[in-house]
C-alpha cells in the first residue's frame, strides 16, 4: 500500500504537471470508486481548474477552483499513470480525468475511492488523522508525548493513522531498523536514547524515500525517473532471507498481528 512518501512523490510530481489545468472530461468505469452519481461527478468536476495537489498522510487531496475537493486513497493496489489515449497503460483504470489530450488514469481502485467533498466535509473526513511525522511543529517532545499514553507493540503503533499519519508496513519495519530497535518491541520498554533515536530515524527514513520517489515501481507518466527509486533502497522490508546490509545475518520474515514484519534479530534490540 502506499505510504507517505509515494503520495509525497505523486503530490509533487502532479503539482508540477497539472496545477493550473481545466479538467476538460471524466470517466467513470466504476461508480463504487466515486460517492456520487456519474453524473453529478461530471457535472462539478468538468471545467474546474485544479489550483492545489495538497497531501494529507496517505491520501492526496485535488483542489478545484469551485470549492470542492477530490479525496484520494489509493488504498492497496492502487496507482496513477498520466498519459495520453495512445500511451495509456494495458489496464483498466477505474476513473480518469482529461486534461485536454493528457489524462490522469486512477488504476486499481476496487479498494481505494476518489470521493468529491466540499472543504467542510474534507475537514470532517480527515479530523481523525494523526499529526504528520514530518511537519516543522512535529518535535521529539511532542513525539515523545504521544509514545507515553501508549502501551503497545511499536509497529502497531507506528502504522495507526489515527496516532501518527502516513506511516504503514514498509516505513514502520525501515525506520525500526534504522534505530536498530525491533518492531516487536513494547513502548513502555523504550529508553528516552532509544525514543530519541526512533524520532531521528524516522526522519531520515522518511525524507530519504521522498527523495527517492519512495517505492512504487511504475512510473508516474513517460520519462518519470524519480518514482520508486527508493525499492532497491529498502533494508529489510520485504528482504526476508536475505543478509543484512549492516550485519550480514539474515534478515527475517515474520507475521505480527496480521501484518507482515521485517528486521534482523542480531543487530535490532
Amino acid at each position: 500500500m502506499p505510504e507517505l512518501p509515494e503520495m509525497e512523490t505523486y503530490r509533487r510530481l502532479l503539482q508540477q504537471q497539472i496545477n493550473g489545468l481545466t479538467i476538460t472530461d471524466t470517466h467513470v468505469q466504476r461508480e463504487k470508486t466515486i460517492n456520487t452519481p456519474p453524473e453529478h461527478f461530471a457535472q462539478i468536476v468538468v471545467g474546474n481548474k485544479i489550483t492545489l495537489v495538497d497531501r494529507r498522510g496517505k491520501h492526496i487531496l485535488f483542489h478545484l477552483e469551485n470549492n470542492f475537493v477530490l479525496l484520494l486513497h489509493l488504498m492497496l493496489g492502487g496507482f496513477l499513470y498520466l498519459g495520453t489515449a495512445e500511451d495509456k497503460l494495458e489496464r483498466t483504470a477505474q476513473v480518469t480525468l482529461s486534461f485536454g489530450s493528457r489524462i490522469l488514469y486512477f488504476h486499481g481502485l476496487r479498494l481505494g475511492y476518489l470521493h468529491l467533498l466540499t472543504t467542510a466535509q474534507i475537514d470532517e473526513r480527515l479530523s481523525e488523522l494523526g499529526p504528520e511525522p514530518l511537519a516543522p511543529t512535529f518535535t521529539l517532545s511532542h513525539f515523545s508525548s504521544l509514545l507515553s499514553g501508549k502501551r503497545g507493540i511499536l509497529k502497531t503503533t507506528l502504522v495507526d493513522q489515527h496516532w501518527l499519519a502516513g506511516i504503514g508496513n514498509c516505513y514502520s519495519d525501515e525506520i525500526c531498523f534504522h534505530a536498530g530497535i525491533l518492531p516487536t518491541r513494547r513502548i513502555p520498554d523504550l529508553t528516552s536514547e532509544e525514543v530519541a533515536q526512533l524520532f531521528r530515524s524516522m526522519q531520515a527514513v522518511l525524507k530519504e524515500a521522498i527523495q527517492f520517489g519512495g517505492y512504487m515501481d511504475t512510473p508516474l507518466y513517460r520519462g518519470d525517473g524519480l518514482t520508486g527509486g527508493f525499492d532497491e533502497r529498502c533494508r529489510v522490508y520485504d528482504r526476508g532471507g536475505e543478509p543484512c546490509p549492516r550485519c550480514k545475518h539474515a534478515i527475517v520474515g515474520d507475521k505480527l498481528s496480521s501484518r507482515k514484519v521485517f528486521y534482523c534479530s542480531h543487530c535490532q534490540n
